[in-house]
């Protein structure tokens, strides 16, 4: 990742410090070394994403053990605006960001509305900062899987290979929203919108910029992912009694594993949105041009200079454009 490619000054002096860091003359030429540092670096970027959702998970677990059980939904509304807010004023989201993620806010709070009326889970009814029997807070949770989702575009510069047609990625994402609350009422065909989403996204590859590595993972293997992380998320939430499934009435137990399945179908529901309002990530990537050019080198630099190309800027030149070498 190149400055270029951040959003906010923040991230701007982050990446320039660990880039002085990481390339003051001992950067780890070893593979071993140099697989860690790439791993170092990932969990590095994995967790800057997280951030909005890190918080607002520990935010629930403080305010499970610190606040009386009658303020608790008032009390994670206003933390969750108060995080929000510092994400902007302190540079760690970008106002289009915000954009994206009251997009997330919205959709969130409409099937929280209509999932609590039918039972698929319930909130505690105390507070004032509550629509229609859900505390305002619940929208937020949607909002930190929107933040995630953009922040990981930018931060890891994601292109992808073999990106489904967007016309029949809406079709599917506006079926899976769509089954989320016709399934109360008509056949559930979560199975089969699973089975066309691995269609949908069987040959499709993500390329991930890290330090210097690009990596390529399947598409489907990172929704899995973070559907997986998702899951253990909602496992300490529910712990935290943020909300409760009614197998969890009596004691708190873990989710079922089977919710693993709705998060990655809510994560294509995400993908379909990001990739609606942040047209680039379904572009070539640019590495692969770089690639053919054979200019994938640490730093930029290239093996053979492409005919036609210009010089690198300070380079001398002769009088027929070619590079000079220097005198000793």
């Amino acid at each position: 990742m190149t400055v270029r490619h951040l959003s906010t000054a923040v991230e701007a002096r982050i990446d320039r410090a660990a880039r002085r860091l990481l390339d003051a003359g001992h950067q780890p030429h070893r593979p071993g070394r140099l697989a860690l540092t790439e791993f170092l670096v990932f969990g590095a970027k994995q967790a800057w994403a997280c951030t909005f959702g890190a918080l607002l998970l520990a935010t629930m677990v403080v305010v499970h053990l610190t606040v009386p059980p009658g303020a608790r939904n008032d009390v994670l509304t206003m933390s969750a605006a108060a995080i929000q807010v510092a994400m902007l004023v302190f540079g760690l989201e970008t106002v289009r960001e915000l954009r994206v993620v009251l997009v997330f806010h919205v959709v969130g709070t409409v099937m929280e509305v209509f999932k609590t009326h039918v039972g698929s889970w319930e909130y505690a009814g105390d507070g004032w900062l509550v629509v229609a029997g859900v505390p305002l807070f619940s929208g937020f949770m949607y909002g930190a899987v929107g933040s995630f989702m953009v922040r990981v575009v930018r931060l890891f510069d994601l292109r992808f290979d073999r990106y489904p047609r967007q016309w029949s990625l809406v079709l599917v994402a506006a079926g899976i929203y769509a089954n989320f609350f016709g399934h109360h009422f008509v056949w559930d065909a979560r199975y089969v919108l699973l089975a066309l989403v691995v269609a949908l996204f069987a040959r499709t590859t993500m390329h991930v910029r890290v330090h210097r590595a690009t990596l390529r993972m399947p598409v489907l293997l990172a929704m899995a992912l973070v559907a997986l992380f998702i899951w253990l998320a909602e496992n300490v939430a529910t712990w935290a009694g943020a909300w409760s499934y009614p197998a969890q009435a009596g004691a708190w137990q873990p989710v079922a594993p089977t919710k693993v399945v709705a998060w990655l179908l809510l994560m294509v529901v995400s993908v379909a949105l990001v990739s609606w309002l942040y047209p680039q990530v379904r572009s070539a990537p640019a590495v692969t041009d770089r690639r053919r050019a054979g200019t994938d080198r640490p730093g930029g630099t290239s093996r053979h200079r492409p005919a036609g190309a210009r010089p690198a800027v300070g380079q001398l030149t002769t009088s027929s454009g070619q590079p000079r070498r220097p005198r000793p």
